[in-house]
């Protein structure tokens, strides 16, 4: 049963997700590196979006509210597989000498490494450096001092450099 004047409000709200259904999917898998649980990410967030659809849409950017969303929901699903192992086959390691790499191979390999930062590095990273927020935004959406912005992008860019360097 459809509340009366839920029609528009569905309406508004399929237009966006449908507007930014392939952005948002990215930003989820840049914060949790699988395909599968960024869509169990997103999902969750766009849940957690429309119930506070009419308030978001009356006081605030519904976009700068989910990235918020993904963001809290990604670091609960941390703390909750905290304990959870993680394995990587050999075959889907780091070039092999004498071949050339591809983009993909390349950008599996930025993940792997974005994975290997710690948790607050890597969504400093993500927001900073893949999204293009500003150190003022990045700190407003983590809750974090723009110092603390800074040095956490300066040490996971430095770790990235690093790791990243056999794939120049």
């Amino acid at each position: 049963m459809r509340r009366r004047g839920s029609g528009s409000r569905d309406e508004a709200f399929s237009a966006f997700v449908l507007a930014r259904q392939g952005h948002l999917r990215a930003i989820a898998y840049s914060l949790c590196g699988d395909w599968h649980d960024a869509d169990d990410l997103l999902q969750t967030a766009l849940t957690k979006l429309y119930v506070a659809w009419p308030r978001v849409t009356r006081d605030g950017s519904p976009e700068a509210y989910i990235r918020r969303i993904l963001v809290h929901v990604n670091i609960d699903d941390h703390r909750r597989r905290s304990r959870r192992v993680r394995t990587v086959p050999l075959e889907s390691g780091p070039d092999r000498p004498g071949r050339a790499s591809t983009p993909t191979e390349d950008r599996s390999a930025l993940v792997a490494a974005l994975q290997a930062l710690p948790e607050q590095q890597r969504k400093v990273v993500v927001l900073r450096h893949w999204l293009g927020l500003s150190v003022r935004e990045t700190a407003a959406e983590l809750q974090l001092s723009e110092g603390t912005v800074k040095s956490h992008s300066s040490r996971g860019l430095a770790a990235l450099e690093v790791v990243l360097a056999p794939h120049r």
